[in-house]
């Protein structure tokens, strides 16, 4: 049912294959930079001109056979491979950081409905405290204290995950709450059921649209959230690519190299719209009550012009049953008529 509206909605379409070719790219780097021949760490100093500060040499910043989007600015990496290998870290951690929100989210949220007063409370103002937490200081404190050996991208998504779990945790709880009150839950807990039976078996169902359209539209603020890191130098670190990190290394070069500012920054934008889309696109189809607030293209028309029969087929049935209303009245007024002759033609002939 639910696919079936989404199916529906052209945008959320059009940014589902936006986000599929992205994470197929993803997936598919090493194959990629194979065919092309190139690496994400190789320098090559030949292809820069060190007599101009390390411009790439050539046109459109050494665009070449070889070097399909041309290369960095003073190292001569390729940038083709350096975006797509970019690209498995900056949604690796951004799934990864979900994965961690989510299911922290939906622990304490569940047991915070779950559990008696003294529970709620606790479990609620911790909530709080998280909810209120700066996401980018506490994460810049924690990345700078972790030492260098500890997996870059793993501690990015850890940190961003465990940090910024406390939405998810309030929408749970209030859902939760909302669901304990239903009469197959009390038919439940009438049966003896457990709690955790109970929430397993009765209210996780029930949570998973929520949670899946939440979620959805965690990812691309996840993303923002890593190159924000990145570009701050508390992310991942080089030589591993990173879309962020390669704003930062570029943040001087937009005059002397432009495609080394807009490719990555093409790349956030695209990826993050597309997953802003394809999240409104999940909330709208699990939850057909709520209206998308990205109505695009001929969607706009299609509803107004659905909108317009609806009246009009709304109006046609108040006109009919006006009508058939004043016909009934005629009709009780003509049989009182009858009557009424048929009473007086009686008493005539009973006088007569």
């Amino acid at each position: 049912m639910g696919g079936g509206r989404l199916r529906a909605q052209r945008a959320a379409l059009v940014a589902a294959g936006v986000v599929a070719l992205l994470v197929l790219l993803a997936l598919a780097a090493p194959l990629l930079t194979a065919i092309e021949g190139q690496d994400p760490t190789t320098y090559h100093p030949s292809l820069i001109d060190s007599a101009r500060g390390g411009v790439p040499v050539g046109s459109f910043g050494g665009v070449s056979g070889d070097h399909w989007l041309g290369v960095e600015p003073q190292t001569g990496r390729d940038l083709f491979a350096r975006l797509v290998y970019g690209a498995r870290v900056s949604l690796g951690v951004a799934l990864g950081a979900t994965v961690v929100q989510v299911l922290v989210g939906v622990v304490v949220g569940v047991a915070a409905a779950l559990g008696n007063r003294w529970i709620d409370q606790l479990l609620s103002r911790i909530t709080d405290i998280f909810v209120a937490m700066p996401l980018m200081i506490m994460s810049l404190a924690l990345l700078a204290i972790v030492p260098s050996s500890f997996p870059r991208p793993l501690l990015v998504a850890l940190v961003i995950g465990l940090i910024a779990w406390g939405n998810t945790a309030k929408i749970v709880r209030a859902q939760t709450l909302t669901l304990k009150g239903l009469d197959y839950v009390s038919a439940a807990r009438l049966s003896g059921w457990n709690t955790w039976r109970i929430a397993r078996r009765e209210l996780l169902p029930g949570l998973a649209a929520p949670v899946i359209t939440y979620a959805a539209l965690l990812v691309p603020m996840n993303i923002s959230a890593e190159a924000a890191l990145s570009f701050l130098g508390v992310g991942v670190k080089p030589p591993t690519p990173s879309w962020g990190q390669m704003l930062t290394a570029a943040n001087v070069w937009y005059q002397a190299a432009p495609q080394y500012l807009l490719l990555p920054a093409g790349a956030l934008l695209v990826t993050v719209l597309a997953l802003t889309v394809l999240g409104d696109g999940v909330r709208t189809a699990l939850d057909p009550r709520a209206a998308s607030r990205l109505r695009v293209g001929t969607g706009r028309k299609r509803e107004a012009k659905a909108d317009a029969d609806s009246k009009k087929a709304a109006t046609d049935v108040d006109s009919r049953k006006a009508a058939k209303d004043v016909d009934s009245e005629k009709a009780a007024t003509d049989a009182d008529s009858k009557k009424g002759t048929a009473d007086a033609s009686a008493k005539k002939e009973a006088k007569a």
